[in-house]
């Protein structure tokens, strides 16, 4: 006969929370885990994701109210069996055939309604869990990185996997609490119904297991706090000693850090056998109020029988009963805990859904067709924080098929500049321009055609060197990857890889040198085909060697295509165009390599200097350096 006692979920679920989590005060930290009882906003915006499914929703709801109806009526037919047979002649025995046939018949009922219950309901449940994930990932996809920029990336990734599983687990015991109330208001008004007596006896244990709920509650979500707690920050501890290990090495803080580890280790078993020792708590209360019930029925029961005042089918029938009545109670009081954290976790889905997209297109946006490449920024003055301008009245044109560079010191505005191009953030004052077009005006698809980016740190997605090299135009034939690949030096290294181009590649690229993986970017933004292409420190990580083969490949690539250069290294930007210099947001020079070295300003003083890259340059020396340009200027 089919159950649901095993489905009833345990108080302490075992999920920990990131290392991010908020630290604050105890009521702070409980809002966060639990939250409230019920949210109805919370509610509304995920009805709006169960809506699609509410046709299979009510099949599962019908299935759990019909296996409910098995339930109780699985000891009805029982009791007049039972009954009856110890009533009718030996030699008839018809109506007892008919009481089996019709037992059997109600028993199959109770496992087709069981089985289409937990199929139902699982799918349905799964559904809404991938268009709720499929949502933020959407979401997320499209959020500026201003966004990106201040917030963790477990934090979204504890939302998209926790908390929409925390919902998931909502939705499906909601379904299954209706099934389980029916059955204890249905088991209570059958016992009440057939002998109030042994029925109110019975039912007289239920107000000590809700005293009991009232009084474990705090203390065991408090208990459950701390195991979560404990857990988030042994979870921290270990991400950054994994991603530390290097540093750790190096500085040989093995056992040190082995020491520390292992105080947050003890201190989590002991707060997960607290919280395991409060979970299990209702369990074994849940058994011995049974058996409470259980011997009130068999002790007065019992004597009714004797008296012949019971008959012995209603006393077998409240046995039966009994052993169904409290585990659904069990389930519903673990419900509460179970709604409270998926009004928590609801709270936090929709919140990463509510995030505004700063940057969209307008609706009358046009596409970005035959454009001439040209950039050019016009008064643009913008910053990641409000009070703190990163770019200050930037102008500089970059005419179409010209390879301008951008050097200064760090933090002088080059990446953001970059940045901009691609319209990644929206500009405070002023305008960027491609192709004469302002990026606000157009849409930001057809933009990304006419951009290929190649950044400092590359980027390899799962899967072969072939599949990332046209990450961007997946209908690239075999022989444009190829030539791409040539381009750049790296088809031979490619070759030699044990499946060459069909080679699989580890997380990040981790089977490749960081040379490699830079050439392979390369690979993959000449294969874009774009109109515009912009390298962000795109050679700080390879040797000399292979930039010098770079730069060649450049030379030729960079022809009918117009180029945004930033460089550190000074001699990887004698051959640009145009140098814009940058300092503190402003451009204070601007000019090609032999101009720039006539005017004897900053950039030709610190180039004089014999430094090979801006970031070997020490603040005071470049303040020094444009103390001295500008008194030559005047």
């Amino acid at each position: 006969m089919a159950t649901r006692a095993n489905r009833a979920p345990t108080e302490y679920s075992g999920r920990a929370r990131p290392p991010h989590a908020v630290v604050g005060s105890q009521v702070e930290r409980d809002e966060e885990m639990f939250g409230k009882a019920f949210n109805g906003h919370v509610v509304r915006r995920f009805s709006g994701f169960v809506k699609p499914y509410r046709a299979l929703l009510i099949v599962a709801i019908l299935a759990v109210l019909g296996f409910t109806a098995t339930q109780l009526a699985i000891p009805l037919v029982i009791r007049y069996a039972v009954d009856n047979a110890l009533e009718i002649n030996n030699t008839d025995r018809s109506l007892l055939e008919t009481t089996v046939i019709v037992l059997a018949l109600v028993v199959l009922f109770n496992y087709l309604t069981n089985f289409i219950q937990e199929i139902v309901v699982g799918r349905t449940a799964e559904r809404v869990l991938f268009d709720l994930r499929r949502a933020m990932y959407t979401h997320l996809q499209r959020v500026a990185l201003s966004f990106m920029d201040r917030t963790e990336v477990g934090r979204l990734m504890s939302r998209l996997q926790g908390d929409v599983g925390a919902l998931q687990e909502f939705l499906e015991t909601s379904v299954f609490a209706i099934g389980d109330f029916v059955l204890i208001v249905g088991i209570a008004m059958v016992l009440i119904a057939v002998d109030w007596r042994l029925g109110l006896l019975t039912m007289s244990v239920v107000p000590a297991l809700l005293l009991i709920r009232i009084v474990w509650l705090p203390r065991a979500k408090i208990a459950f706090m701390g195991a979560r707690e404990s857990s988030s920050r042994l979870n921290g501890a270990l991400a950054e000693g994994i991603n530390g290990v290097r540093t750790v090495q190096g500085m040989s803080r093995e056992e040190v850090n082995a020491a520390l580890f292992e105080e947050k280790v003890d201190a989590n078993l002991k707060a997960q056998l607290k919280g395991t020792r409060y979970g299990q708590i209702m369990i074994p209360t849940v058994d011995t109020l049974t058996g409470i019930a259980m011997a009130i029925i068999i002790v007065v029961g019992g004597s009714f029988v004797l008296d012949r005042t019971l008959e012995v089918g209603v006393l077998l029938l409240f046995i039966l009963y009994v052993q169904r009545f409290f585990d659904p109670i069990r389930a519903l009081t673990m419900q509460y805990s179970i709604m409270q954290r998926a009004m928590a976790s609801g709270q936090r889905i929709f919140e990463v859904l509510d995030v505004p997209i700063e940057v969209q297109d307008k609706p009358d946006a046009i596409k970005l067709e035959n454009i001439d490449g040209s950039v050019e920024f016009k008064n643009v003055t913008f910053g990641y924080n409000r009070d703190q301008p990163v770019l200050q009245d930037v102008s500089f044109r970059v005419n179409p098929g010209e390879t301008v560079a951008l050097v200064g010191p760090t933090g002088s505005g080059k990446s953001t500049t970059m940045s901009l191009v691609h319209r990644f953030y929206e500009v405070w004052d002023g305008e960027v321009l491609i192709g004469g077009h302002n990026v606000k005006d157009v849409t930001q698809e057809s933009l990304g055609h006419q951009i290929a980016m190649v950044l400092q740190e590359p980027y390899l997605f799962s899967g072969t060197i072939l599949e990332n090299i046209r990450y961007r135009r997946e209908d690239a034939t075999r022989e444009e990857v190829v030539e791409a690949a040539r381009a750049v030096g790296a088809h031979e290294f490619i070759m030699k890889l044990p499946d060459g181009y069909e080679t699989s590649l580890e997380q990040r690229g981790g089977n490749l040198s960081l040379g490699q993986r830079q050439l392979i970017s390369f690979a993959r933004a000449i294969v874009a085909d774009a109109k515009i292409l912009v390298l962000d420190e795109a050679t700080a990580n390879i040797d000399s060697y292979t930039e010098m083969l770079i730069q060649q490949a450049l030379s030729r690539l960079l022809q009918d295509r117009t180029g945004m250069v930033i460089a550190h290294r000074l001699a990887t930007i004698r051959g640009a165009d145009r140098i814009v210099v940058l300092q503190d947001g402003r451009i204070i020079e601007e000019g090609n390599h032999d101009q720039l070295m006539q005017n004897d300003g900053l950039y030709a003083r610190l180039y004089s200097m014999n430094y090979a890259s801006f970031d070997d340059i020490p603040d005071e020396l470049i303040k020094a350096a444009l103390s001295d340009a500008e008194n030559r200027t005047t």
